[in-house]
């Protein structure tokens, strides 16, 4: 059936506090793409902007000029990548909304992922906002915003203009942020209803925001994926005067005024030199956000600020996270229980793997023992940890595993991001997500469950198990699989465990990784 299409000149038209926008109609939503929402020079605080005449709103944006290319390549099973043009004029927006019609629906905000130093809001069709909007009733906002040596180089002690070059990603998140407070209204949005949710850098970004005060008041709930990190792998903390100098004397310049007009492409290489010197040395070396009087921290090494207390939470992984795709070396072949258990003593050895193997039965008695081998050991015990500090604070602060396998070679562990196609109803998309009887019920669990939560601050719906919030004695997990259920502290004795035995490997593979850029 062909889809209904409308682009003329009597629909669609939106004007804003920048400027009038022309979006365009297709198949029940209005979409406008690369709206700007600030302008910024490098490494300064972001301004506003603004245009006569009509912005063509037809088309994604600039996402931020990248140091590096970002994982590796996708196999278009599970994910729809594409490229995305790459810019420093890179501070734009894009909207699906079921009508600009004055009704004041609850708005979802994408931050994507790439840690802080990669990805754009368009890099992935899996993320787009057009059937969440459809299906969910709400409006989609995602965007993009400076990263890496562009967004979180703290060059504070080379001047009073540079006091928050280490936070520009943030101040441009925010910015964003108020011109959706500001707009979001004539585009059929609430903006006294606003969700952020993001996944691995994007949850990261959530989190970041939460622990900023110039941020307070311009949302309302917060869905974490993936995004709980702790250590060198959240803050940058310290004076970012060695990262200058460096530059500095990699780049033969005379003053930090001078970085503004280097080409990215030179800053970059020279940013990446220093980065192998300085990072997990204790020394700033960008990348992250700074710790300071704009962003206070992140609440695994400083508290929760109190003014948030009250914002709810949904915060999850998934089963495998990175390990999975160590998976397709053993799930491909059917292997005996003999093997399974020669395979874990060759990983984890006869002492850990006895003390390890009667937590995990008991943890996830529905799995294959070899499994243990691709359960995440990093994000699930940052979780854990970052839950039982929020939930001491509140009563909205849920919690959820996605332990939904994917259907290649028989049932692949699901892997960091497996579970996005689910939260945006666009499993569809993936041909490596369809397994059928089983993608649909999940997908309708996942997505009823995040839409609930966008209206109401709590996910329940008539699709699951009641789900209660957590407390920090009592985590109620929703477990999502083929059957999804609520488990309570099913798996903290575990990941304790296997954390003391796994994640200290981890780490020293990041260290190492580093050292070989």
């Amino acid at each position: 059936m062909t889809k209904y299409f409308r682009y003329d000149d009597e629909a669609v038209f939106v004007s804003t506090t920048c400027g009038t926008v022309h979006g365009y109609e297709y198949d029940g939503l209005s979409v406008f793409k690369g709206i700007p929402y600030a302008k910024a020079k490098r490494f300064q605080d972001p301004e506003p902007v603004s245009w006569d005449g009509v912005f063509e709103a037809t088309g994604y944006g600039y996402g931020c000029a990248a140091v590096d290319t970002g994982g590796p390549p996708s196999k278009g099973l599970t994910d729809v990548s594409r490229y995305t043009p790459l810019s420093e004029d890179c501070q734009n927006l894009n909207i699906w909304t079921p009508g600009c019609d004055g009704e004041k629906r609850p708005v979802m905000v994408w931050l994507h992922g790439g840690a802080m130093s990669f990805g754009s809001s368009s890099a992935d069709d899996i993320c787009e906002g057009d059937e969440m909007a459809r299906y969910g009733n709400v409006v989609v906002v995602s965007l993009n915003h400076r990263l890496n040596v562009l967004g979180f180089c703290d060059l504070s002690e080379f001047g009073e203009k540079y006091r928050n070059s280490g936070n520009q990603g943030i101040a441009d998140m925010v910015a964003a942020l108020r011109w959706v407070r500001d707009n979001i209204e004539r585009f059929g949005g609430d903006p006294g209803n606003v969700t952020l949710f993001g996944q691995s850098g994007g949850g990261m970004k959530v989190t970041a925001l939460i622990q900023t005060p110039a941020a307070d008041g311009l949302f309302h709930k917060g869905i974490i994926m993936s995004g709980v990190q702790g250590g060198a792998l959240v803050d940058c903390v310290g004076s970012g005067r060695l990262m200058g100098e460096f530059l500095l004397k990699e780049l033969s310049l005379s003053s930090v005024d001078e970085l503004s007009e280097v080409p990215f492409g030179v800053l970059s290489a020279a940013f990446k030199k220093m980065r192998t010197k300085y990072r997990f040395h204790g020394v700033n070396a960008g990348e992250m956000p700074f710790r300071g009087n704009y962003y206070l921290g992140d609440p695994l090494e400083v508290p929760f600020r109190k003014e948030t207390a009250g914002i709810p939470l949904l915060v999850g992984s998934t089963f495998g996270e990175f390990d999975a795709f160590r998976a397709m070396s053993y799930r491909k072949y059917r292997m005996s229980e003999e093997e399974m258990n020669e395979r874990l003593l060759q990983e984890f050895g006869k002492d850990d793997l006895d003390r390890l193997l009667p937590l995990f039965r008991e943890a996830y008695p529905d799995r294959k023992i070899v499994d243990l081998i691709a359960l995440d050991a990093m994000f699930r015990n940052y979780i854990i940890s970052y839950m039982t500090r929020r939930s001491a604070l509140n009563d909205c602060t849920w919690e959820y595993m996605f332990d939904l396998d994917m259907p290649s070679y028989g049932g692949i562990v699901p892997a960091h991001g497996n579970d996005l196609g689910f939260i945006f109803h666009t499993t569809d998309r993936a041909p490596g997500l369809q397994e059928p009887g089983v993608t649909e019920k999940a997908e309708a669990e996942f997505f009823n469950a995040a839409m609930a939560f966008a209206r109401t601050g709590d996910p329940n719906h008539g699709g699951i198990p009641r789900w209660e919030p957590s407390k920090p004695d009592r985590m109620n997990t929703l477990v999502l699989n083929k059957n999804t259920c609520i488990r309570v502290n099913y798996d903290q004795k575990l990941n304790a465990l296997l954390s003391e035995v796994k994640l200290p490997k981890q780490l020293e593979g990041l260290y190492v990784s580093v050292a070989k850029e």
